[in-house]
């Protein structure tokens, strides 16, 4: 539970607002620019922009300040923009670490780009979504065509100056049947870091836009959003792969947080996390907002030119939202076998009524609770072997022993299956 001050925090920057050169289907932060009827130009101004570097490096008390820039789409206002970021962050550094991260859908990268991102050492996080036929299906231009081949071309560009670059896959009702496809595909482009986004939005009826978070009016599920046992059917297919051919060499914020969670150390990101509210957002005008998904008028913290970083982060309000995500789970979460690898994850998500006919369980409870529970056995696995000082990919051994019915071990077909499913042996891995 968060309540003291804490010494690190993310803020996830949007220096140009919703402004954007595609028109993504499934896009929720488009229509924030109906906040802002009266500005024509989306553009975090200098002074804000150094009030916001100044504030971000002096409220950490860490040796590290990591800054994550995204939008919209953040590389529409230039190099000579980020070019500016860098020598203000030098500027306040004082001896600390400055990290960048940006967030792009890669279409206006050149060379030009990808040497200063080489020089300074931007980490890219590139949003695409499978091959050409999937990731065509939402992710268009303002013409309405598919951005597919543009953003290859940005990878590719990435890759010949050896940029590190990791993908962003969102999940939708399009590609969310297809794990084997996207998996070779994003070993294809070269992808050895991967985050999966579940696309879940809820439409208000009264209006046709997207639902708040804590919306309680009429909705409907958007036709984009993932089905909640396909989606964890998808995470099932996408492990049991990973867990045979690429522990070590790919690397996926799913896995790794759920590994983290299991040894009992932070996982790193928010949803998987028991609290939350140490993540905010902020605009191109300085408001700022409790978290990227919660860009709403009930959870405007304040604006920087009037309250710093570091006070809206430690405010009350902060404190609760944060808090709300681990005292605001249903009873059937509260009692969950897996609760431990899932905190009810985001709780944005969290608008389902249960069985039991508590409101507050997420949306995608069926499909987390299906993929926790299939993967307690490899994670047993890599804890012990960690344990044992051995890299984890020698899990990758254990699960051709497992696929073999374990041919090495003295197994009676009543005794526990070694692969610790909890099952006996001839009703598991014996078959």
């Amino acid at each position: 539970m968060q309540s003291e001050r804490v010494p690190a925090f993310q803020v996830l920057a949007k220096p140009i607002g919703p402004n954007c050169n595609l028109e993504c289907s499934y896009c929720f932060y488009l229509e924030k620019d109906q906040f802002y009827p009266d500005h024509n130009n989306f553009k975090m101004a200098p002074e804000l922009l150094e009030s916001f570097i100044k504030q971000k490096i002096e409220g950490h008390q860490v040796g590290t300040v990591n800054f994550t820039w995204q939008g919209g789409e953040p590389t529409l206002l230039g190099v000579d923009y980020y070019r500016e970021v860098v020598r203000l962050q030098a500027k306040y550094a004082n001896g600390k670490k400055i990290e960048n991260g940006l967030q792009t859908n890669g279409i206006t990268l050149d060379d030009e780009w990808c040497i200063f991102f080489k020089e300074h050492n931007f980490l890219i996080g590139i949003s695409i979504d499978g091959p050409e036929e999937l990731h065509n299906k939402y992710r268009l231009n303002k013409n309405g065509y598919g951005s597919f081949t543009d953003v290859i071309v940005g990878i590719e560009l990435l890759k010949k100056h050896h940029v590190a670059f990791n993908t962003l896959t969102v999940i939708s009702s399009e590609n969310q049947s297809s794990p084997d496809t996207i998996y070779d595909f994003l070993k294809s482009i070269g992808s050895n870091y991967w985050q999966f986004i579940p696309i879940v939005e809820r439409i208000k009826v009264a209006d046709g836009m997207l639902a708040a978070p804590d919306e309680v009016g009429e909705t409907r599920i958007a036709e984009w959003s993932v089905e909640p046992e396909i989606y964890g059917k998808f995470l099932q297919s996408i492990f049991q792969r990973w867990v045979r051919e690429d522990v070590g060499q790919v690397f996926i914020q799913h896995f790794e947080s759920a590994l983290a969670n299991q040894l009992g150390v932070s996982p790193g990101v928010c949803v998987w996390n028991s609290t939350c509210g140490l993540s905010l957002a902020i605009e191109h005008n300085g408001d700022t907002y409790s978290c990227d998904h919660y860009v709403f008028p009930q959870f405007h913290l304040g604006n920087i030119q009037d309250t710093t970083l570091e006070e809206m982060v430690h405010s009350p309000n902060q404190i609760k939202f944060g808090n709300d995500k681990q005292e605001g789970l249903p009873k059937i979460c509260r009692e969950c076998s897996v609760l431990d690898l899932c905190h009810g994850e985001c709780p944005k998500h969290r608008f389902k009524v249960g069985d039991d006919g508590e409101l507050g369980l997420n949306y995608l409870c069926r499909g987390y609770k299906e993929f926790f529970t299939s993967i307690r056995p490899e994670l047993g696995v890599i804890q012990e072997l960690f344990e044992m000082n051995k890299p984890a990919e020698h899990v990758m051994e254990w699960m051709k022993e497992k696929d073999q019915g374990f041919p090495s071990l003295e197994v009676n077909h009543n005794d526990p299956c070694p692969c610790g499913s909890g099952k006996q042996f001839k009703s598991c891995c014996a078959i």
